[in-house]
């Protein structure tokens, strides 16, 4: 049987055939049943400064106008152009005058909160840029959503030189911030940024890198990030390393701060790495000279030279030449009779030595107060017998050369 042929207009002198029945219910199928809620892509049909329309594919075309108009950018409305796929959030499916009624902007939030869930669930970084701030933190846009880094989020203490912790957050203003989602809420239209976690990750990746190509012996530059009474810490560029204080130097440092301050930029000999624990262990010192092995060529046995006592113990008192260290045992300190070397000298004094015994292998050196300060005939002096060994306990002057590395991240 035939096809009933229904003609809804007949346009046959105009070359349009009429449609059959068959074609206009297959139409009226094609027609998309809309609801509040959908995202839809719809194709721009037309913009004007109070209504744009857009073909959904339903029955009319789906208008957006007056207040959505006013939430779109002008940067946005400027790219709206005829014929452009865009998507679009139905606000209303339809309106007294049988219209459905669209947002572009909300669609837009809704796809921003989509992608913010995906980056959430990866754990991906996100650069943002710092729209405003309030009394608790930064306030950073996410496409339409608008995000926030709490106060206690951020990496550095003090940003941009303010006193005031909000006149920090205002001079910040405009920068860009690495930041990662730690907590997520479309209910609550809740959207958390941490510029914390975020750098913590980044360096996480940056030192496994740095210690998987890193050798003991390389030479690198950094920046000392911070100073404790046991070292120094210093920035490698993704990764920190420890200068230990017996590294810092090969004279006796009491403190880091005698010898570094936070922000120098130092080069530093890689000592060792602890690839497990993910540490690195630096040096200075052996940058430097090895001040015992040019010691003959700097001073002599009975020379007087100016000194600076640095320790004091029970058998005598140390003493600081140059870059060496030496000991002032208590016989040398004085001829009176005396229980302890306090009683003579105190550290900090800086006192005149005549050298008396100098041995590089082991690197001992042999001082004397007493010599340079009286009228001891030194020829005299060299004819008699050196200080008994037994004197002086070579593990007690060692317990003063050996210290140990905390164990301390």
């Amino acid at each position: 049987m035939a096809d009933y042929q229904l003609p809804v207009s007949d346009d046959s002198a105009n070359g349009n055939p009429a449609m059959t029945m068959a074609e206009l219910l297959e139409q009226a199928y094609d027609l998309k049943e809309v609801r509040r809620g959908d995202i839809l892509t719809g194709t721009v049909v037309s913009v004007a400064p109070n209504e744009i329309l857009i073909d959904i594919g339903s029955k009319s075309e789906g208008i957006v106008a007056g207040r959505e108009i006013e939430r779109l950018s002008p940067e946005k409305l400027a790219s709206l152009c005829v014929g452009e796929e865009v998507p679009v959030y139905v606000v209303k499916p339809e309106n007294d005058e049988g219209n459905t009624i669209l947002s572009l902007a909300r669609a837009q939030a809704e796809t921003d909160w989509l992608v913010a869930q995906k980056m959430y669930d990866s754990g991906e970084i996100y650069e943002g840029e710092v729209a405003g701030h309030n009394k608790g933190g930064l306030i950073v846009h996410f496409g339409q959503i608008r995000g926030f880094v709490p106060g206690s989020q951020l990496a550095g203490d003090q940003r941009g030189g303010s006193t005031s912790r909000e006149g920090q957050w205002s001079q910040m203003v405009g920068q860009k911030l690495t930041l990662k989602i730690i907590e997520i809420d479309r209910r609550r239209n809740r959207l958390i940024f941490s510029e914390r976690a975020a750098v913590e990750e980044e360096r996480g990746k940056q030192k496994e890198k740095l210690l998987s190509t890193l050798k003991e012996g390389d030479v690198l530059t950094g920046h000392v990030t911070s100073l404790a009474d046991f070292g120094a810490f210093v920035d490698l560029g993704g990764a920190d390393g420890l200068i230990h204080l017996s590294e810092l130097s090969w004279s006796r440092v009491s403190h880091p701060s005698d010898l570094l301050q936070v922000g120098d930029e130092i080069e530093v000999y890689v000592l060792n790495i602890d690839s497990e624990r993910q540490r690195i262990g630096l040096s200075l010192k052996q940058l430097q000279p090895e001040p015992w092995s040019q010691v003959l060529e700097q001073f002599e046995i009975g020379q007087i030279v100016d000194a600076r006592i640095t320790k004091l113990a029970n058998f005598g008192a140390f003493a600081q030449i140059g870059e060496i260290e030496g000991l002032i045992h208590q016989s040398e300190l004085t001829d009176a009779n005396i229980t302890h070397p306090r009683e003579v000298v105190k550290e900090g004094d800086q006192v005149s030595v005549k050298i008396i015994r100098i041995d590089p292998e082991r690197r001992r050196m042999g001082l004397s107060l007493k010599q340079a300060e009286g009228d001891v005939d030194w020829q005299e002096y060299q004819s008699t017998p050196e200080i008994d060994e037994e004197e002086v306990n070579e593990e007690e002057i060692n317990e003063f050369d050996e210290e140990t590395v905390p164990d301390s991240e």
